[in-house]
């Protein structure tokens, strides 16, 4: 436990400092220097943040999707109390994810929501799992609980993916990887790093990885000791 937290900051603490310290050249000649990316500019900085948080936001949902069918599969409370860990950490990064998308639409669109499809998208997964949520807390009895919860992230889980890469590929976007020629639309083709920007970006999956993994663990015994408490005052 100990090692992944020490792990987690110390990798992220790299990541802030090469990330906002390293300079941008148009023509890197050194190692030590990140492309500047026309239509970016400075902004390409929050790549090592905003990405990472995407991405766990998924590794968070796809986990509640797992435990969600170990739980309808056994039926033991571990799985719902971890399902529920996973959703909220999947929740609280996306959430994360979409401020930090923000700020970066605000520097390089001049407004901090545009109704891009891929904002928009991730407002519909932060409304689909803040029901799950609610419908969760409407249900007292643990066991129908548990299984009106799987069910739901299931269905959930399996959307989360396409919502957050999938959709904004496939249509019209402001985004960077979209199709079309919109203005303001960056290729990805644009987004190529250079090799000290590549340790960077994937120290900051790694890191952020180790984090999540960090917090999910705390709050999985959290609710384990809550769940405890629980039984022991209705005996």
């Amino acid at each position: 436990m100990n090692s992944i937290r020490i792990g987690a900051i110390l990798i992220i603490s790299f990541v802030l400092i090469a990330g906002l310290s390293i300079p941008l050249t148009v023509s890197p000649s050194s190692f030590f220097e990140f492309p500047y990316i026309k239509g970016l500019g400075q902004t390409i900085r929050i790549l090592f943040y905003h990405v990472p948080l995407a991405w766990n936001s998924v590794v968070g949902f796809l986990m509640a999707l797992f435990f969600s069918v170990r739980f309808l599969q056994t039926k033991q409370f571990t799985f719902d109390i971890r399902l529920q860990a996973s959703a909220e950490l999947g929740y609280l990064f996306c959430f994360l994810a979409t401020v930090t998308g923000s700020f970066w639409a605000k520097i390089a669109w001049g407004s901090f929501w545009n109704w891009d499809p891929r904002e928009t998208s991730i407002v519909a997964l932060l409304l689909i799992y803040g029901a799950f949520f609610l419908l969760r807390s409407s249900i007292d009895n643990l066991e129908q609980r548990g299984k009106v919860s799987a069910i739901y992230a299931i269905i959930a889980g399996i959307s989360a993916p396409f919502f957050i890469f999938v959709l904004p590929r496939i249509t019209r976007s402001l985004h960077p990887g979209s199709v079309g020629d919109e203005a303001g639309a960056i290729p990805i083709v644009q987004l190529q790093m250079t090799g000290s920007m590549r340790i960077v970006f994937f120290a900051s999956l790694i890191g952020f990885m180790l984090f999540f993994l960090w917090i999910w663990k705390q709050r999985v015994r959290i609710l384990h000791l809550e769940h405890s408490l629980q039984q022991r005052s209705k005996q």
